[in-house]
C-alpha cells in the first residue's frame, strides 16, 4: 500500500509540474503555476486513512518534484541566496536590508553551517551558525549577538519548511491533526516535534500538498510564517516570498532575489577570526 501511495504521489508531482523543467543555477527561476485541481491520495481514501508519515512523505515528493528525500539532499548540498528583507525593530519601525545567505548541509539540521549577512543602513554584519552555536561577525571580528537576535536567527534557520522536509534525518516525531478549512481552502495539519520537544505546526494544502504556512510558539507568543510565490529552482520548489507574523502583525518579510544550489561555498565563511 505504501509503495502504491508513493507511486501515486510521484505521478501527481509530474502531472502538476510536468511543464516545468529543471533549470541551471544562473537563469531566472521559472514560476510554478497553481496546479489544476485533481484528486489527492487523502481525498481518494476514507476519512482518517492517511497517516502523518504519508502526509510528510507526500510533501517531500512534491517539493522535490518527484526526486524524493535523496534528490533534495543531493541538489541542496550547498545554498547561496541573496535578496531583501524588511524587519520591524524594537521601536516598532521598519528597516530594510539587502542580505546574502550561505549554507552547507550537514547530516542533520544541527550539523548544518549557515551564514546570514545583512546590510542595514546603519550597519553591516553577519550571524553564523556552526558547531551548534551562534556568533556574529562585524568587520571581520567575532562578537556575541543579543539574545533576541540569536533567537530570531535560530527560528529562521530551524523553524522553517526544512523542519518537515528533513524530519526523518532529524529524528523528529510527527502528529497529524484534524483537517481545517480556512478561507475555503482545505488544509491538513501536521505537527513536527524535534528531539528537544520544540513543535512546529504545518498547514498543508490537501489539494497540492504545498505548505501554505506554519506556526510555532516562542516564550508563549505565537508566530506564523507564510509562504508565497513558489518557483522551481533546479528541480525543487522554493517560496520566493516569506512573511513572519507575531500576534497577527507582520514583523519580517523576506524576498529572494536569486538562489542557487550545489555551488562551492567557502568553509572559511563559518569560522570566527
Amino acid at each position: 500500500m505504501v509503495l502504491r501511495f508513493a507511486i501515486v504521489l510521484v505521478a501527481m508531482s509530474f502531472l502538476m509540474y510536468g511543464d516545468i523543467h529543471a533549470q541551471e543555477p544562473t537563469p531566472t527561476p521559472e514560476e510554478i503555476k497553481e496546479p489544476v485541481a485533481m484528486p489527492t491520495p487523502a481525498e481518494k481514501g476514507a476519512a482518517g486513512s492517511i497517516t502523518a508519515e504519508q502526509v510528510a512523505e507526500s510533501v517531500i515528493v512534491i517539493y522535490s518534484l518527484g526526486r524524493g528525500r535523496d534528490g533534495l539532499s543531493q541538489i541542496r548540498k550547498t545554498t547561496f541566496e541573496r535578496g531583501k528583507t524588511t524587519v520591524t525593530n524594537a521601536e516598532g519601525k521598519k528597516e530594510s536590508a539587502n542580505y546574502q545567505r550561505w549554507a552547507i548541509r550537514g547530516e542533520t539540521s544541527e550539523k548544518d553551517r549557515v551564514r546570514l549577512e545583512q546590510d542595514f543602513p546603519a550597519a553591516k554584519y553577519s550571524l553564523v551558525f556552526s558547531d551548534d552555536k551562534v556568533f556574529g561577525i562585524y568587520q571581520d571580528t567575532a562578537f556575541s549577538p543579543r539574545e533576541d537576535a540569536v533567537k530570531s536567527f535560530q527560528n529562521q534557520t530551524f523553524r522553517n519548511i526544512d523542519a518537515l522536509l528533513r524530519y526523518k534525518e532529524n529524528e523528529a516525531k510527527l502528529e497529524l491533526g484534524e483537517r481545517k478549512k480556512i478561507m475555503g481552502v482545505d488544509l491538513m495539519v501536521l505537527d513536527v516535534i524535534d528531539k528537544n520537544g520544540g513543535k512546529v505546526r504545518f498547514y498543508i494544502s490537501a489539494r497540492s500538498f504545498r505548505i501554505l504556512f506554519l506556526e510555532y510558539e516562542d516564550e508563549g507568543v505565537t508566530f506564523t510564517r507564510r509562504f508565497y510565490d513558489y518557483r522551481n529552482v533546479q528541480g525543487t520548489m522554493v517560496p520566493y516570498r516569506t512573511v513572519l507574523l507575531k500576534r497577527d502583525e507582520t514583523v519580517e518579510e523576506t524576498n529572494i532575489g536569486t538562489i542557487t544550489y550545489g555551488q562551492r561555498v567557502d568553509e572559511g565563511l563559518f569560522i570566527a577570526n
